[in-house]
C-alpha cells in the first residue's frame, strides 16, 4: 500500500480510536499506538496493534506518525520536550488529523523541514460513526509529492481525500467547513424554537425543510439526530472544543483583515452554552440556549 512500513498513532480518543483501529486492520503495516488512557490501548492491542511506551518511542519506531488530538495546545504539548521535535530523523513524516492553528501548522512544518523530514495537516470530518466505518472525509495540506504517498494510508479510515494546497491548506478548509456548520447549525436551532412556540412540529418541520432548499447534513445529522431527540452527550464533539475551532476561523478572519459577523455570533452563543454548564456535551447544545433566549 506504501513505503511506510511501521505506523506510529498517537491519541485514541473518540476518533482516534476508530481510525487507528482501521489502520491496524486496512494498512498492512505495523502499527505502534500510544494515549494516555489504557482503555482504548487494550482493546487495539487485542486487535493487532502495539503499544509504544511514550510519545518518543511511537516517534523513534515509525516512519509516519498520525496525530488526533483535541486542540492545538495538545499537539504543541506532542511536538515538545521529549516529542516529536526532539526524536524525529529525516525522512520522517508526521500527519496531522486534527483540528489546529494555521499558523502552528506553518511553523511546526517549517522546524521538521530542517531537520529533513515533513509535516501534513489532514484534518478529519464527519461523524464518529464515519471513523467507525472508515468513511470521513479529509483535508490535506501538503506538497503534491507528500500527498501522493500519504494518501493511500488516509483512504484506509476516509472515503473523501481532498489535496488542498500546501501546508495549513488542509486546516484553513476544515475550519471554513466547522465555521460553516456551527453557523447553520445556529440557523436550525432558532427555527426549531420558532416552530415550537408557532404550534409547528419540530420533527415535521425539519422533515419538510430536508425536501427542499434548507436541506443540508447539519440538518440530517444535527438537526434530526441531537436537537430533535435532546441528545447532547459528553464524550463527543463538545461546545468546548467547538468555541476553540470558531477561534481559529476569527484569527484567519482578523489576519485578513475581515470581519464575519456570523462566525462572530456563533462564538458568542457557544460561550453562552458553555457559561450555562453544557461546555462538555456534544456542541448542538448551543440549541438550549436559543429555546431559552429571551426575545427581544
Amino acid at each position: 500500500m506504501s513505503d511506510y512500513r511501521t505506523i506510529g498513532f498517537i491519541g485514541l480518543g473518540v476518533m482516534g480510536e476508530p481510525i487507528c483501529r482501521n489502520l491496524v486492520k486496512k494498512s498492512r503495516a505495523r502499527v505502534l499506538a500510544f494515549d494516555l488512557s489504557a482503555e482504548p490501548l487494550a482493546r487495539l492491542s487485542a486487535e493487532g496493534a502495539e503499544v509504544a511506551a511514550s510519545v518518543a518511542d511511537a516517534v523513534n519506531k515509525s516512519d509516519i506518525v498520525f496525530l488526533c488530538l483535541p486542540s492545538a495546545r495538545h499537539v504543541r504539548g506532542v511536538f515538545e520536550g521529549d516529542g516529536i521535535l526532539k526524536n524525529i530523523r529525516s525522512g520522517q513524516v508526521v500527519v496531522d488529523l486534527g483540528t489546529s492553528s494555521v499558523s502552528q501548522t506553518r511553523d511546526f512544518a517549517k522546524q521538521l523541514q530542517a531537520k529533513g523530514a515533513a509535516w501534513a495537516d489532514a484534518p478529519i470530518a464527519r461523524t464518529r460513526q464515519a471513523a467507525q466505518d472508515g468513511t470521513l472525509s479529509v483535508m490535506v495540506g501538503a506538497t503534491p509529492q507528500l500527498f501522493a504517498t500519504i494518501e493511500p494510508l488516509i483512504r484506509c479510515f476516509a472515503t473523501d481525500v481532498t489535496h488542498c494546497g500546501d501546508v495549513g491548506a488542509g486546516q484553513v478548509t476544515k475550519i471554513l467547513n466547522n465555521m460553516v456548520l456551527f453557523e447553520t447549525v445556529n440557523a436550525l436551532s432558532e427555527a426549531v424554537a420558532v416552530a415550537k412556540h408557532n404550534g409547528v412540529d419540530p420533527a415535521l418541520l425539519l422533515d419538510t425543510l430536508s425536501k427542499g432548499s434548507a436541506d443540508s447534513f447539519a440538518l440530517r445529522n444535527h438537526g434530526t439526530k441531537a436537537m430533535l431527540p435532546g441528545s447532547f452527550p459528553e464524550q463527543a464533539f463538545s461546545a468546548a472544543y467547538a468555541l476553540k475551532d470558531i477561534g481559529y476561523a476569527l484569527e484567519l478572519a482578523e489576519s485578513a483583515g475581515l470581519a464575519l459577523p456570523g462566525a462572530a455570533l456563533a462564538r458568542d452563543l457557544l460561550r453562552r452554552t458553555i457559561d450555562a454548564g453544557y461546555g462538555a456535551e456534544y456542541w448542538p447544545a448551543l440549541a438550549k440556549i436559543v429555546a431559552q433566549a429571551p426575545s427581544g
